[in-house]
This record gives C-alpha cells, sequence and structure tokens, in this order.
C-alpha cells in the first residue's frame, strides 16, 4: 500500500534557497516491463526564482543518488543523473564544505538551469541517507540498491 503523504527523497535548504526532490507515487515504468518507477517533482525555491518540474526517478536513479552521496561525504561534487533522460542534479561543496552549490538542469524539456546556495551540515549526510532508505521502504521499487 502506498503512503498517503508524499517523501522527500532530496532535501538541500540554505537560509532564503531550497532544493527539493518530492516523491509522491510510483507507477510502471514505460518500455521497461515489470520494472517500477517513482514520479515526483523537483521544487526549487529562492528569493529570485521559484519553480517546480514534474520527473520520474528509476531504480537506478536511486543506485546513483547513493553513490552521490557517497562522493559528497567524501568532500567531493557530484552529479546526479548526468547526461541522462531526466533533469540532473550538480552539487559543487565551497572549500569551506559549509555551502554547496546546487544546479538543476533540466536539458531535455524547459532548457532550463538553475542553482541554489545551500547549507550542509555534518546532519545533512545523516539525514540524507536516511531520506533514501525511508523512500526505498514506503515507495520500493525493484533493482534499487537497498541501504
Amino acid at each position: 500500500m502506498a503512503p498517503a503523504e508524499p517523501i522527500d527523497l532530496i532535501r538541500l535548504e540554505g537560509e532564503d534557497n531550497s532544493v527539493v526532490v518530492r516523491i509522491t507515487g510510483k507507477r510502471p515504468a514505460p518500455g521497461r516491463p515489470g520494472i517500477d518507477e517513482l514520479v515526483g517533482e523537483i521544487l526549487v525555491d529562492t528569493a529570485f526564482v521559484r519553480g517546480t518540474l514534474a520527473t520520474s526517478v528509476s531504480p537506478e536513479d536511486l543506485t546513483e543518488w547513493r553513490e552521490t552521496l557517497d562522493a559528497l561525504d567524501g568532500g567531493d561534487d557530484s552529479t546526479w543523473r548526468e547526461g541522462g533522460r531526466a533533469p540532473e542534479l550538480l552539487v559543487e561543496l565551497d572549500p569551506d564544505g559549509e555551502r554547496a552549490h546546487v544546479t538543476v538542469a533540466d536539458h531535455a524539456m524547459s532548457l532550463t538551469t538553475v542553482t541554489a546556495t545551500v547549507t550542509l551540515t555534518d546532519e545533512w549526510f545523516d539525514e540524507a541517507y536516511d531520506r533514501l532508505d525511508a523512500t526505498l521502504r514506503a515507495w520500493p521499487v525493484e533493482g534499487a540498491l537497498q541501504g
């Protein structure tokens, strides 16, 4: 049974800026019999720009998000879903490690790119892994790497 409430798979927030990937449901993946994908939206909210973009998240995307978190936790910049069919998320860390510049790039549909600066704390990484695990429990999909 699906949860009644959406789940935030990704939540990057600063004082006035946020980038959120919110999962709202699950459906069969088009052209992939027996495989489900998650559906939701990417929300960007800054003092300057606010927008929402529909997206889907494949089992491979969930595995790649865990790898992206591992890279970021190790101090490296990383891109989630780079060059793929869906909007990508580039996270570039400031040298001080306390902030990140998050770029959402939709190369396929809107041809729009937006960057927001957010704060990253040590607690953020634990919460990010917990969000991924909670998403996998609430909206399980075959083929996604479990934590």
